[in-house]
């Protein structure tokens, strides 16, 4: 097993580097075959969703960002923990005003049935079944 890192993803993703993007597609396809398995993070993918929406960058909206990978993380070669808290990020992100990091706190405090969250940031109080307290 090998660790997958953001800009591996990112060439697949984007294709912006033809040559890299054609090793990373094949690579991404013995992962989708489950010939090989490969690991990665939350933080490398929630860099991914940084980098993707960034307006220098790619300025994608976040439903693209949900399109594009909502299939590579739901892929069982490629093992990330806790995967539903993932998607279910994913989908938090795509339809609130929530930053990818501040919708993956929502993600997993669901998980851990939390419905309270320490925080200055105002954007949890938009969020159905979630109080934000401040100490």
């Amino acid at each position: 097993m090998e660790f997958l890192d953001t800009n591996i993803i990112l060439r697949y993703l984007t294709k912006d580097d033809p040559v890299k993007a054609e090793r990373c597609y094949e690579l991404f396809q013995k992962v989708k075959r489950k010939e090989i398995q490969v690991v990665t993070s939350e933080s490398v993918l929630a860099e991914v969703v940084y980098v993707l929406s960034s307006r220098a960058l790619y300025n994608q909206p976040r439903e693209n960002i949900r399109a594009l990978l909502i299939p590579l993380v739901s892929w069982s070669g490629l093992k990330i923990a806790h995967r539903r808290a993932f998607l279910h990020a994913l989908e938090l992100y795509a339809t609130t005003n929530l930053d990818f990091e501040d919708a993956l706190s929502v993600a997993h405090m669901e998980r851990l049935k939390i419905n309270t969250i320490l925080s200055y940031d105002e954007d949890f109080d938009r969020i159905k079944g979630i109080e934000r307290r401040e100490p």
